[in-house]
């Protein structure tokens, strides 16, 4: 017998908006991605953050659009089942459920890594195996979301909200001391960077790949449909938040970053070659206090990664065993706090399994990130085409009152998609060059599943239409009491 997936309370906006942001890790991803295109694009960094905003917005429409009509703890799974049907939404749920796992390997790793990285900038010798700091964050993730799923967004928030205003602070300094003349270097507040500086419009396209990912996650809130208040306002609502108002924040920060270090060859190099650019500035424009300051934020935005990755990841479980894929177990949720808890255990063993067996190979906590960020990002592209597939298919159809000139939005995305998941796997060293075809392997997987058991197409396609006509019922008795 299984139970729903009943929160004592329900999550108010800001609360869904959490998850979605705690995935991204905008610290994290301000840390380390920024790194990557000044290596590509010299100063153009800024402007191929503001292609990469305009990218995700078109991938995001598509989730904006359907949450505004379904909400359902499997998020792409019940979107596309829905919209294109069952195999179609077993098939992007499927794909999505191997980017939260990925995700969830990668991030305690990363955790790992700025844990060894801010005990060094403390001075303290560091002989531990990554793995079992990787398995401490893993009862801390286990301690957080079993728990209400408020308690879950509260700790999102405070640690990604210290993170954010740190960075913003560190930002603000550097943009005023260049601005006034009285940056360490000499830099001045040049706006250029919003231009192409010498590089081109296809290199400047190329890296806006690194951009993406900064944003990837993004629709982790939509597989708290079920346990939000008035969802088909407020999902859609995060949707859109978590994607322009991290937008903002990362333009900003790439603006500053970017003048920080300095906008001639030798600034560009100091920030193509920075480990972690945000802690060098810190150093650089405030001191070493603040430099420890964004160290310590960004192993804790590394941790807040790891508890939205998890949590998504269960959630999804629990939808998928719900309809009839997986054990039934996977369907259960504690009594008091509504978490599916045993489908939190199950994708937090895969999570630390995974990093135990990287660990005793001899893989380093960095390469484990890498590694597994890069799969979880292509198996998500899939699930994202997916989505747009079905948003397409939805518009055309009439069903939602949706002008039909508006599906050339999902349309070009799924170019957009294609583009990214093109440069994610052309002319790739190895090992790089073999993780296309590892999250192929994963994604055709579950395409073979639903298409040799035509029974469990048969029994989702039932149970979606069944949970989502009941949630849609429920919500508008609640909107019309």
């Amino acid at each position: 017998m299984t139970e729903e997936l009943r929160p004592p309370r329900k999550l108010r906006l800001w609360e869904a908006l959490a998850l979605s942001v705690g995935l991204m890790g905008p610290t994290l991803a301000m840390a380390l991605n920024g790194a990557g295109v000044a290596a590509t694009v010299g100063k153009a960094v800024p402007l191929v953050f503001l292609l990469g905003l305009i990218g995700v917005a078109l991938v995001a429409y598509g989730f904006v659009r359907l949450t505004r009509h379904f909400n359902h703890a499997g998020s792409v799974y019940a979107l596309a089942g829905v919209s294109l049907g069952p195999r179609a939404g077993f098939f992007g749920g499927f794909a999505l459920l191997g980017t939260y796992l990925f995700f969830a390997v990668c991030t305690l790793a990363a955790t790992a890594v700025f844990t060894e990285a801010f005990a060094g900038a403390l001075g303290l010798s560091w002989n531990v195996p990554w793995f079992l700091v990787a398995l401490a964050a893993g009862l801390g993730v286990w301690a957080v979301n079993s728990r209400e799923s408020r308690v879950t967004a509260r700790t999102l928030l405070i640690v990604e909200g210290v993170g954010i205003v740190s960075m913003l602070l560190l930002s603000l300094i550097i943009v005023l001391r260049n601005g006034t003349g009285n940056a360490p270097g000499h830099q001045t507040l040049d706006l250029s960077v919003f231009g192409f500086g010498g590089t081109t419009m296809s290199a400047v396209v190329t890296a806006t790949v690194f951009a993406f990912l900064s944003w990837a996650g993004f629709e982790a809130c939509a597989s708290l449909g079920e346990e939000t208040d008035d969802p088909r306002r407020n999902i859609p609502r995060a949707l859109a938040g978590s994607v322009l108002l991290t937008g903002g924040l990362y333009i900003f920060v790439m603006v500053a970053q970017t003048i920080g270090f300095g906008t001639d060859a030798q600034g560009v190099a100091a920030f193509s070659g920075a480990e972690s650019s945000l802690s060098a500035l810190a150093q650089t424009y405030i001191g070493t206090w603040f430099s420890l300051v964004i160290a310590f934020t960004a192993m804790a935005s590394a941790f807040a990664a790891s508890i939205s990755s998890i949590a998504a990841a269960s959630r999804l479980m629990f939808a998928l065993a719900r309809d009839g894929f997986g054990p039934s177990a996977l369907a259960r949720t504690d009594r008091r706090t509504g978490a599916p808890t045993v489908a939190l255990v199950v994708a937090l063993a895969a999570a630390l399994l995974g990093d135990g067996l990287l660990d005793v190979t001899g893989v380093s906590a960095f390469d484990s990130y890498y590694w597994f960020a890069t799969l979880g990002v292509l198996c998500l592209l899939v699930a994202y085409a997916v989505a747009g597939a079905g948003v397409s298919a939805f518009i055309l159809s009439g069903r939602g009152r949706i002008p039909k000139y508006e599906v050339v939005v999902p349309i070009l995305a799924i170019g957009y998609l294609c583009f990214v998941f093109y440069n994610q796997s052309a002319g790739q060293d190895s090992p790089y060059n073999y993780f296309p075809w590892i999250a192929a392997a994963w994604c055709l997987a579950g395409l073979v599943i639903v298409l040799v058991a035509p029974g469990l197409a048969r029994r989702i396609g039932e149970r979606l239409t069944a949970e989502l006509t009941t949630a849609v019922e429920t919500e508008d008795a609640v909107v019309r009491a």
